[in-house]
């Protein structure tokens, strides 16, 4: 029988070099990261996160990158957004989220915010209307529809109807940004985004914002490189900003276009622009 499997095998070719560099960068993308990164040296630079989720969600996809930050010596809160499915509003669940910050780590002391899809937004409210940039050191964001996205079309509920192109809330944020002040913000999203629709709603002006080759929108949570940069970022390291390029991942390959690190021009983000002007 060894010997009929091994004929049947014969004249079968080993995977070309080119094909097998080509999925062993797909796995470095860190879609399926199964082992975190070391730690590095330093300290953080912020010692409490707050890590607010997405849509329908409990807060269990941050397990992977509260575990990573919590390594590194930085205190982790994952509050649950109730509703998790926007009945109500955005804006109750963002008055939820600020009592619950409140009773966590106090009204006064720093942290840093890290969001996911719908949380961004929530987020957004929470800083810019609630007082909240008042005590935020950094604010990321992760595949957050700053911009809409088309998705919430599917779901009837009054925060889905917030997250749609052109809605008057998403005006109204986009008309208080200034009260962020001087935060750091950061922007991450994938190009193959299919829960974000336009993918290119997650760019926001205001941010520096940074792309992903990530298969879908929930691994964005577990890309080790999305992780790391985040680690980085809220560490003080002893060469800051080191090894940062080698850690963005060039979408070249996959969209034809120059990798940006820094805040796109509205030019270069035609799709954005049409959204932006339909709001002024």
């Amino acid at each position: 029988m060894a010997t009929g499997l091994a004929r049947k095998f014969v004249g079968l070719s080993a995977p070309s070099p080119n094909l097998m560099k080509r999925l062993l960068a797909c796995l470095g993308t860190g879609m399926f990261a199964a082992c975190a990164a070391p730690p590095s040296a330093g300290t953080p630079r912020v010692r409490q996160a707050v890590l607010v989720h997405g849509f329908a969600e409990t807060g269990a996809s941050f397990n992977m990158m509260k575990e990573r930050l919590e390594k590194r010596g930085i205190e982790c809160y994952v509050p649950r957004l109730k509703p998790s499915d926007g009945r109500g509003g955005l804006q109750g669940i963002a008055e939820r989220l600020k009592r619950d910050i409140d009773r966590k780590f106090g009204p006064d002391s720093r942290i840093a915010i890290i969001s996911f899809s719908m949380g961004g937004i929530v987020s957004r409210y929470y800083l810019q209307n609630l007082d909240g940039a008042q005590r935020c050191d950094t604010f990321i964001t992760i595949a957050s529809p700053h911009h809409g996205t088309h998705t919430a079309w599917l779901y009837p509920s009054k925060g889905a109807a917030e997250m749609r192109p052109g809605s008057s809330f998403l005006s109204d944020l986009s008309g208080s940004e200034a009260r962020l002040g001087e935060i750091p913000l950061v922007s991450y999203r994938t190009p193959m985004d299919l829960v974000i629709l336009p993918s290119a709603s997650s760019i926001w002006e205001r941010a520096e914002n940074l792309a992903y080759p990530v298969m879908l929108h929930p691994l964005m949570l577990s890309s080790d490189r999305v992780i790391a940069d985040i680690e980085r970022r809220l560490m003080q390291s002893p060469t800051p900003g080191a090894n940062h390029q080698a850690d963005l991942v060039s979408t070249s390959t996959l969209t034809g276009t120059t990798p940006r690190a820094a805040k796109p021009s509205l030019s270069a983000t035609p799709m954005v622009t049409s959204m932006t002007r339909s709001r002024m």
